[in-house]
């Protein structure tokens, strides 16, 4: 299989007998061939456990099985995409910024909380976006969303990266994170872009930054 760029806002897909792709409801624009797609109840390769993630994300619906023989055009409200390639490491997605990706991905739903202790936990609450990120590893590629473009930034021992949590769309590596404040408490209330809060990525890979902060 493999994804194949069409355009700055569109992927081709090849889809093989055998295999199957993962894709968010309503990313298909058209296809070729003998492909079929069914919702994916059991919550992809995370199970019951990624379904409830999803869900608490506010993502109602489930992913959509791709299968078949043939290639299939996605793409999703106009919105950048960025193709990434993984070759053995994990990529660590917020989870409604994935478009699709290949069915030989391992999948896992991660609570941000789990690393960036409670100010990980109000992430969602203050500044707009989801509690739950992604998890994909092995080999296969990957296709996110974006606002306006991606560009990756480099993630090294000592010299950690800030980012608007907003912006943040991706980071793969030997990365932690975590979720800090510039302002106090009394002033947080109904702030949520990076002049009150930076997700601090800390340690050796790279984190893929959107253009614009405007959530999906």
């Amino acid at each position: 299989m493999g994804f194949r760029e069409v355009n700055h806002k569109m992927i081709e897909a090849t889809v093989v007998p055998g295999t199957r792709l993962y894709s968010q409801r309503g990313a298909m624009l058209a296809y070729r061939g003998e492909v079929s797609f069914t919702p994916d109840i059991g919550g992809g390769q995370g199970g019951v456990m990624s379904m409830i993630g999803r869900r608490v994300a506010n993502e109602a619906a489930p992913l959509m099985t791709v299968e078949g023989s043939g290639t299939v055009l996605f793409g999703h409200g106009g919105h950048h995409v960025q193709v990434v390639e993984l070759a053995g490491d994990t990529l660590y997605v917020e989870s409604d910024r994935l478009l699709c990706f290949e069915g030989s991905l391992r999948q896992q739903t991660v609570f941000l909380g789990s690393q960036g202790g409670v100010m990980g936990m109000v992430r969602g609450q203050v500044s707009g976006q989801g509690l739950f990120t992604t998890a994909l590893t092995g080999h296969g590629a990957v296709a996110v969303m974006a606002h306006g473009g991606v560009v990756e930034v480099e993630i090294a021992p000592g010299r950690p990266v800030h980012v608007d949590p907003q912006a943040y769309v991706a980071h793969h590596g030997d990365v932690r994170n975590k979720l800090t404040t510039a302002i106090g408490w009394r002033e947080m209330v109904g702030r949520g872009s990076g002049e009150a809060f930076q997700l601090e990525l800390s340690g050796s890979g790279a984190v893929l930054v959107q253009a614009s902060e405007e959530k999906l």
